[in-house]
């Protein structure tokens, strides 16, 4: 019998689809309500990148209110919200309220999913720009995203200090002139937590969030922490996928972290310092401020070193089975370390690479944890705080 092979009918075609506009549109995909499948979600997050678009995707069981502060910290220029739970006259209509509760009205939301035709009209008065109902192709999905984008204004439409705080980044990311009264600020704190792909950062950047979040309730003097986490920009069509923030719990956190997901190509940091000034020159309306910042790399080769220069100080999360001793012995990412981090602790291969770290560390500290479970995590906090007091 002649063997056939299973191919896709039709394929998405990867092509930058958005060159042409004032800046490459930032979409938001989430989930509300008790949906737990988001298989469909991430194909379309796939087309997307593939347009050229960056995709923040903030994951599963997301509130109105989650997103819509996911939506104003990224600066997004249209949030894409799955509905698959039968709940979207009630959360629909709660999103967009939460975008004008926080200052950010202007960020226009589309619903896709199971979307009955004769709730498409209440879903419209209510606020929600575009429906999509199943079956609707994701050429349609990518043009209705391409044409949200209007042309960056200086100042967003609220007034709300942390909205115009992301609206700041993106001007500064893209080169462009930030307002002249914007505060700049350099935090108390600055950490780079950089490491191989796959290493399990985001994972602890997460944790050591939520850490810092619990003891800052309890020693105010702590400061908020912010969080700045870099992914890679497609070379093919500029697009990205941002899915660092999906690791945070920002149905628990809320308010209390400013994160923002930035792509780029190779190392190019050129605006991470001005970034970090504004983050530490935003004020809440109770007079608080950012102390800490947390910036995550990409994942990082052996030579990719650069983010040493912006921080003050860096740790470098390996994990077991990462390579041999003479790995360890070449120049490059583990030289700019200040402290040493391995992660995934409980897999085999953790002995080894504890004891081929201790023959490069001298003396800085080798940290064991288990981002997953927050094991270690304490103490990496601790190490970390100790290093900048220093």
């Amino acid at each position: 019998m002649k063997e056939t092979l299973s191919v896709p009918t039709t394929e998405f075609e990867k092509r930058d689809r958005c060159g042409h506009l004032d800046h490459r549109p930032r979409v938001l995909l989430g989930k509300m309500g008790l949906d737990g499948h988001d298989r469909g979600v991430k194909v379309i997050a796939r087309a997307l990148r593939d347009s050229g678009i960056h995709v923040i995707y903030s994951g599963l069981w997301q509130t109105p209110k989650s997103l819509a502060i996911s939506a104003r910290d990224e600066d997004c220029d249209v949030i894409a919200a799955s509905m698959m739970s039968n709940s979207h006259l009630k959360l629909g209509p709660m999103l967009v309220d939460s975008l004008r509760e926080l200052g950010r009205p202007d960020i226009p939301v589309y619903m896709g999913g199971i979307l009955p035709q004769e709730d498409l009209p209440k879903l419209r008065e209510a606020g929600i720009a575009e429906c999509f109902t199943t079956g609707t192709g994701l050429e349609d999905i990518v043009t209705a995203v391409v044409n949200a984008v209007d042309p960056y204004t200086q100042a967003v439409e609220g007034d709300h200090a942390i909205g115009q705080l992301g609206r700041d980044i993106s001007l500064s990311h893209l080169a462009r002139e930030v307002r002249s009264d914007a505060l700049r600020r350099r935090p108390t704190r600055v950490m780079g937590i950089t490491g191989s792909p796959g290493a399990g950062k985001s994972t602890l950047v997460a944790q050591l969030v939520s850490e810092l979040t619990l003891r800052a309730e309890q020693d105010p003097s702590l400061g908020r922490c912010a969080v700045i986490a870099f992914d890679p920009m497609s070379p093919i069509t500029s697009g990205a996928l941002l899915g660092d923030r999906l690791r945070v719990d920002f149905n628990r956190l809320g308010d209390a972290v400013f994160y923002r997901s930035l792509a780029i190509g190779g190392e190019d940091y050129h605006s991470l310092d001005e970034i970090i000034e504004l983050i530490g020159g935003a004020e809440f309306a109770d007079g608080g401020r950012f102390e800490t910042v947390f910036v995550e790399t990409v994942g990082a080769g052996q030579n990719e070193t650069k983010i040493r220069t912006h921080v003050d100080t860096t740790a470098v999360v390996l994990t077991p089975g990462m390579g041999d001793s003479v790995q360890m012995d070449k120049a490059g990412i583990l030289e700019i370390a200040d402290i040493f981090v391995c992660n995934k602790a409980d897999h085999p291969g953790e002995h080894e690479l504890v004891r081929d770290l201790r023959d490069i560390a001298g003396r800085r500290q080798i940290i064991e944890t288990v981002a997953t479970h927050g094991k270690g995590v304490p103490e990496l906090l601790d190490a970390l705080l100790g290093l900048c007091a220093g």
